[in-house]
């Protein structure tokens, strides 16, 4: 696999699959933060997507593009979002990432577009969902938005969807990769909380309720032991995920 990046996705990408797949490009440089407004930050990723497209269509090779199944692209959502449903984007990193989606339908290089959840795991960046908890628990103050849901996704089990999708030879095609199972941010507190062996104050802000819950249907008809050798979406899934990666998302002692 051809790894564009060097960031979280990039470097589990360069674990998980080494020389494999070399027919694929996966662009992993992009806007990694659903707050980020910038438009250079944009600019950056977009640029950065028009050269993969250029050299996929060069070189006749499929590009894996990573988009987002967050609040950000699917707001509120009442039943679970499918992929081919109506979009209405709330915020502008949603609908930047929509963009850049159309414009790899559009390019005619052969192609697969993962929205994805909140991943977690091993090479996270300070200011990813995990680590920024982390942070703040450990500092003593955390603050918490009322009614704010997270879903997360073990970097592992995102390896093992793309594994399937690829070797199924999935093409041109947009899937939902999540847990399917949102979770309260103050659930994700109270077990990083405990395992840190702390109780911080919590400061509680309002905010617009946000549980985004996407359809797995897709997913699961084209990789279907998605979730068998882990327990995506299971109740015991967010200690399984912290118990694992809670330690390489403390930060380091500072001198």
């Amino acid at each position: 696999m051809q790894i564009i990046g060097n960031g979280f996705l990039a470097k589990n990408l360069a674990t998980a699959f080494g020389d494999r797949f070399p027919e694929v490009t996966a662009l992993a440089a992009g806007v990694s933060s659903t707050s980020v407004t910038d438009p250079a930050e944009f600019d950056r990723e977009a640029e950065s997507l028009y050269a993969a497209l250029h050299k996929c269509a060069a070189q006749d090779l499929t590009l894996l593009y990573f988009s987002t199944a967050s609040f950000a692209m699917y707001g509120h959502t009442d039943v679970p979002a499918r992929e081919d449903g109506p979009l209405f984007p709330p915020s502008a990193y949603g609908r930047h990432k929509l963009a850049l989606e159309a414009c790899v339908r559009a390019s005619g290089v052969r192609h697969v577009v993962l929205r994805l959840s909140h991943v977690v795991g091993p090479h996270q960046r300070p200011h990813q969902l995990l680590p920024a908890i982390v942070r703040q628990v450990g500092s003593g103050t955390v603050t918490v938005y009322r009614g704010a849901h997270r879903d997360l996704l073990d970097a592992r089990d995102l390896m093992h969807a793309i594994d399937g999708l690829l070797l199924s030879d999935a093409g041109d095609v947009v899937v939902n990769v999540a847990s399917g199972r949102p979770l309260p941010v103050e659930e994700i507190v109270d077990g990083v909380a405990a395992r840190l062996g702390v109780a911080p104050d919590r400061v509680y802000l309002s905010g617009p309720f946000s549980r985004t819950e996407v359809s797995l249907e897709r997913l699961r008809t084209l990789v279907p032991d998605f979730g068998t050798v882990t327990p995506v979406g299971d109740a015991g899934y967010l200690d399984l995920l912290l118990d694992r990666y809670l330690d390489r998302a403390v930060p380091a002692p500072t001198r």
